[in-house]
């Protein structure tokens, strides 16, 4: 992934799809349009203006959740973008464009003043909710507002509680109604809205963007219960939600073309079915019963078997390198990985070889990594704190040194939890099962569901500590590239919820989070980006996150969808623009 800049947009979708959409030497077959391999990364593959059709999208788990407020998965903020509209998206266009910010909702990129301290948007007139009502700058506050409240919403980012300049112990709508937030977000007509923040920012914009600014009306705020019928302002709006089993969308009949630029909206309908077998879904991504994995994190082990030794396989997919670590958290508040040298043997004991075949080896998985960020992200410096020997499968005897250092010569138990849904994890669970047994370190594995994975299981604190988990898999893609994006949710310990909810699982140390701050207020680029490479150093050197690889993924092409390319900004296929073959 390139570095996300901020531009503004350059007429409609449409237009961009048009200048990208040029054919790419594709090969006709009796089947239809196949194309070559990495043929949708710069443009987009199969062009055509078509409407009509149906969608059919699948999840190997369960969705997160379905309220814009109150989700984090890369895959749900793609799919989202169909029935919500955020003050600013990513660019749906192929290649580096999609790295672009372009208003969404607002007329424009949001205008700064007071120094980077007030953050003004102008919201467009004319956008309706499915039920015709006019979507309103207070709105966008609600939307903002509820997000705070991580008991009611604990699974969304939680970068508006560090911005905006909040009341003392506000705690969001609910708990705090009737509360003035005006020194936080200011609504002086029905069409502006004036964020106020702590301190200056110049990466605001990005926090636009996110998922937690597409409006809610206060009156149909129904809290948990909002999932199941969320008040669209895309082109589509919610038909049938069938909880852990499928939901579908339909044409949203409010929804007018004049007031977006951005959406080609193409289909009539979109299907997405859940808690679909993995491999089971591979199969009929290949047949066409099923056009895409919706989780785009890349083929299975057995379906990758098959792409290496079949050449016509091989060109129905795309190759994508993403700005993404696939890594194992190592939870220091579980004996007895709350001594340092006891975490450093994990380090030194993995095999890192296993690591990457358990994602596929290094064109499906990716690079070997030895650091938090990867080589995409500003302020990436290559270094090795815990060497794995020649041949990167281990120091046994580093790691022996190690329990000895912490009082465990012969090693010690734990237990590992992963996503059960996910099968490359739970190959790298076993994986490590297998490596660190070589020092003594027994592994206990346990699998938890990819929906409640973060609020429930691996990412609350009080569950982790009472059952003893120890270790557990994780993966982080930056919000946006910067060291910022790609750091601050999983190192800042302040986002550590008691109740459960944040991606960062193993990482306290006041010291990070006082060079965050530091990193946050330099204002020179350079030094700025030096100080995440330190961030970076400083957390390894804590032995908290066992870095696997800098990812990329196997992604088998659609059958029987137009307009497919890869969105650079959510490293996968881009569910905004396709539509459906004749």
């Amino acid at each position: 992934m390139n570095q996300k800049t901020r531009a503004v947009l350059a007429g409609s979708a449409a237009i961009a799809l048009t200048m990208g959409l040029a054919a790419c030497g594709d090969k006709k077959t009796e089947g239809g349009v196949e194309g070559k391999f990495n043929a949708a990364l710069e443009s987009a593959f199969n062009p055509s203006d078509k409407t009509g059709g149906t969608v059919k999208l699948a999840n190997a788990d369960d969705w997160d959740s379905l309220d814009p407020g109150d989700t984090y998965y890369a895959y749900s903020w793609n799919f989202l973008r169909l029935y919500g509209r955020s003050l600013l998206m990513f660019k749906p266009a192929p290649g580096d464009e999609s790295n672009k910010l372009v208003p969404d909702l607002a007329e424009d990129l949001g205008k700064s003043s007071d120094g980077g301290k007030t953050w003004t948007y102008k919201i467009r007139k004319g956008v309706k909710y499915d039920d015709g009502t006019e979507v309103k700058a207070q709105d966008v506050k609600h939307a903002v507002l509820r997000s705070i409240d991580k008991q009611v919403l604990p699974r969304g980012p939680q970068y508006f509680e560090s911005f905006l300049d909040l009341p003392k112990d506000y705690k969001g709508p609910y708990k705090s109604k009737g509360v003035n937030t005006d020194q936080a977000i200011e609504t002086p007509d029905d069409h502006t809205v004036v964020f106020h923040l702590k301190k200056p920012s110049g990466d605001f914009d990005y926090l636009a963007m996110l998922p937690q600014t597409v409006p809610v009306p206060e009156a149909k705020d129904t809290g948990t219960k909002y999932k199941d019928k969320v008040a669209a302002t895309g082109p589509y709006m919610f038909d049938t939600v069938e909880p852990g089993k499928s939901f579908s969308l339909k044409r949203n009949p409010n929804w007018e073309k004049a007031t977006d630029p951005n959406r080609l909206a193409l289909p009539d309908r979109y299907e997405v079915a859940l808690k679909v077998n993995p491999d089971d879904l591979d199969n009929r991504i290949q047949s066409g019963d099923i056009h895409a994995d919706v989780q785009g994190t890349g083929v299975q082990t057995a379906m990758l078997s098959r792409v290496v030794g079949d050449p016509r396989l091989k060109d129905r997919t795309d190759n994508p390198t993403l700005g993404r670590l696939w890594y194992t958290s190592i939870i220091s508040t579980v004996p007895p990985l709350d001594n340092v040298e006891c975490r450093k043997a994990i380090m030194y004991a993995a095999d890192r070889t296993a690591y990457q075949g358990a994602y596929g080896g290094e064109l499906a998985g990716g690079e070997i990594a030895t650091t938090l960020m990867p080589p995409v992200i500003p302020g990436y410096e290559k270094f090795d704190l815990y060497p794995a020997g020649p041949d990167n499968k281990g120091d046994l005897a580093k790691a022996k040194e190690a329990l000895t250092k912490c009082g465990k010569p012969d090693g010690f138990e734990t237990k590992m939890a992963y996503r059960g849904d996910r099968k490359k994890e739970k190959d790298t669970a076993e994986a490590l099962q297998q490596s660190l047994k070589r020092a003594g370190i027994k592994l206990t594995l346990t699998p938890y569901p990819s929906g409640d994975y973060f609020t429930q299981y691996a990412g609350n604190p009080g569950f982790v500590k009472r059952t003893g988990i120890g270790m557990a898999t994780n993966g982080w893609a930056a919000d946006w590239n910067t060291g910022y994006g790609f750091l601050s949710q999983i190192v800042d310990s302040r986002v550590i919820l008691p109740a459960g909810g944040s991606s960062n699982l193993s990482v306290r140390f006041p010291e990070i989070d006082k060079m965050i701050d530091e990193a946050l207020v330099e204002q020179d680029e350079a030094a700025r980006n030096k100080l995440w490479a330190e961030i970076d150093k400083k957390v390894m050197e804590q032995a908290v996150i066992l870095p696997g690889v800098y990812a990329k993924s196997l992604l088998l092409r659609p059958k029987g969808l137009t307009n497919v390319f890869v969105s650079e900004a959510f490293g996968m296929y881009d569910y905004l623009a396709p539509g459906v073959a004749s």
